[in-house]
């Protein structure tokens, strides 16, 4: 057994893939519905693993996806010197006392990063929150310094999950926080301004292709992009830091300021002309974009590399990611058709592309919080404090929501030939297990140190085993909630030896035993407790956990 985290899988050529999006045939039981659930939401529970092996591969696909209302806004947990929102209130809809009041800004900010973990928590079986991660990694901002507009953003990104890429393509084109992020805002006839229309085309709809000659990228050229700033000039924010109480948020179309000649798109785009359609004008290019099916091309790999791997072998290429790319265009850019074809595939469940996945710091918190049962505090301050400390531990190894540090997104996501591998580092590992070791060893406060202490009840779990008389079954019941894989049988050795070092497996029978027949005596519960804590801290700093 490993006792560190020397990642030594998948940092060799993985194993090649040759299935395709034929139908899975395979077994259905535990370790394919947590294979499905670890990588199409957040650390499920063993509870959430086995509702999905009672329904079946595809009921539990089909629940994945299905339509939920909205999650409720995030509120004002706890301040008390805000004049328009009062303790329980949403402040979403609600403006500032004064422009960029310190104080307001920040509780409204951590208030919706605390939110934002907790939609993450509360999940259950939906896709919802996972496509939203990669949306925001998609279209991403930072530096977003009003919390009214991020929450605006992220509803949007929430609201077309697996809805249709195209409209999100609109949607994020004139979303508020996407203007400032990429200057939109900025874009007008007199002075031109080409970062959107740039990275519209760039990272977000076309991709570049193979270099062909002097500015043409394959998929588009230079002018393209000259003439696609022009088409977008025009639009403007509003709301921004705003005083008045029920100010929102939104953007508008400044006819004045819009560039109304003909632009003429290049050969790429087959010598298109757009006349001035005005305010419409943005949404008629998303559509002559899409008209390209190298689109569908560019979002199936992405959605691949989030999914399934980095590494997109050639028979995936043309199996796999053109498949994928054919359902997106007979579906005009829905998203759900694909996905659930792909999670119902033979490729998806092949074992080897399983425990592939370096899980990211958001998912590696989850991972633990979740499957281990470590609960919250019910008081609305106390539970937003705890979903607080989570998304600043998430942060502490370089993932902040809501502040993706490039414009192609978190750079585990694009930057070849490392990917996921670079979220492990020597800056990032010991604090992954700094904080895996000290909520299993000793638990957290939440921030501020209000509420008791995060900290799972791992004999409470284990008196749900099958078997916890038998050292054998507790090793495997805990491998089977917190690892992708089966253990090696040198593994659980090396982990009994944890539980009974030198001593027969009987020890542990009558150990356990004598204290569940008197689980109020503090000194047995203790004794037991230890023991177990030790392990899980041992299989939390495996390499396997932290793969998916």
């Amino acid at each position: 057994m490993s006792n560190s985290t020397t990642l030594t899988y998948p940092l060799s050529a993985p194993p090649v893939v040759l299935s395709g999006l034929e139908p899975y045939s395979g077994p259905w039981e535990y370790e394919q519905a947590a294979h499905l659930l670890r990588r199409t939401t957040f650390g499920p529970t063993r509870a959430v693993i086995r509702q999905a092996v009672d329904q079946g591969l595809a009921a539990t696909i089909e629940q994945l996806f299905d339509d939920l209302p909205m999650p409720e806004p995030p509120v004002n947990p706890a301040y008390d010197s805000d004049p328009n929102v009062a303790i329980g209130e949403s402040w979403v809809d609600k403006g500032y006392s004064s422009p960029n009041p310190p104080d307001e800004m920040e509780y409204r900010e951590r208030s919706l990063f605390a939110w934002t973990i907790g939609q993450m928590m509360n999940e259950e079986i939906s896709i919802r929150e996972k496509l939203t991660l990669f949306w925001h990694n998609h279209f991403p901002i930072a530096a977003i310094e009003d919390p009214r507009y991020m929450y605006r953003y992220i509803t949007t990104l929430r609201a077309h999950a697996w809805g249709n890429f195209k409209e999100l393509a609109k949607a994020i084109t004139i979303d508020p926080s996407m203007l400032i992020y990429l200057n939109g805002n900025r874009n007008s006839f007199e002075a031109p301004n080409e970062n959107y229309a740039r990275e519209l085309l760039e990272l977000f709809t076309i991709g570049k292709g193979p270099s062909a000659g002097p500015g043409d990228y394959t998929n588009y050229t230079e002018h393209d992009v000259r003439e696609m700033a022009r088409v977008l000039s025009g639009w403007e924010d509003y709301g921004f830091t705003a005083e008045e109480p029920d100010s929102e948020v939104g953007a508008e179309f400044k006819p004045e300021k819009h560039d109304t000649g003909t632009k003429t798109l290049s050969h790429r785009f087959g010598n298109k002309t757009i006349t001035n359609m005005g305010e419409d004008e943005y949404s008629h290019l998303i559509d002559v974009i899409f008209e390209q099916d190298q689109v569908a091309r560019f979002i199936a790999r992405r959605l691949y590399i989030w999914f399934v791997d980095y590494k997109i072998e050639e028979d995936a290429e043309t199996d796999v990611i053109g498949a994928m790319a054919q359902i997106l265009i007979d579906n005009n850019y829905e998203i759900k058709p694909a996905l659930q074809t792909l999670f119902g595939s033979q490729h998806f469940f092949d074992m080897r592309n399983k425990g592939l996945m370096i899980k990211n710091p958001i998912d590696f918190l989850l991972s633990i919080y979740k499957p281990l049962e470590i609960s919250l505090p019910e008081p609305t301050d106390q539970k937003y404090d705890a979903w607080y400390r989570v998304f600043g531990f998430a942060d502490e190894m370089k993932m902040s929501y809501f502040q993706v540090p490039e414009v192609a997104g978190w750079d585990s996501y694009y930057r070849e030939p490392l990917f996921y591998r670079l979220w492990i580092n020597s800056t990032t590992l010991p604090i992954r297990m700094r904080i895996s070791e000290t909520l299993i060893m000793e638990g957290y406060f939440p921030f501020g140190a209000n509420g008791p202490k995060m900290h799972p009840d791992l004999l409470g779990i284990i008196a749900t085993f099958s078997n916890p008389t038998n050292p054998n079954v507790v090793i495997d019941e805990f491998a089977q909630i917190l690892l992708p894989m089966p253990i090696t049988d040198g593994q659980k050795a090396a982990l009994k030896e944890l539980l009974i070092p030198g001593l027969p497996d009987f020890e542990w029978t009558l150990e356990y035993g004598e204290y569940a027949a008197n689980p109020d005596n503090s000194d047995l519960a203790n004794a037991i407790d230890e023991k177990v804590r030790i392990m899980v801290k041992t299989m939390l700093s495996m390499a396997e956990f932290y793969l998916s």
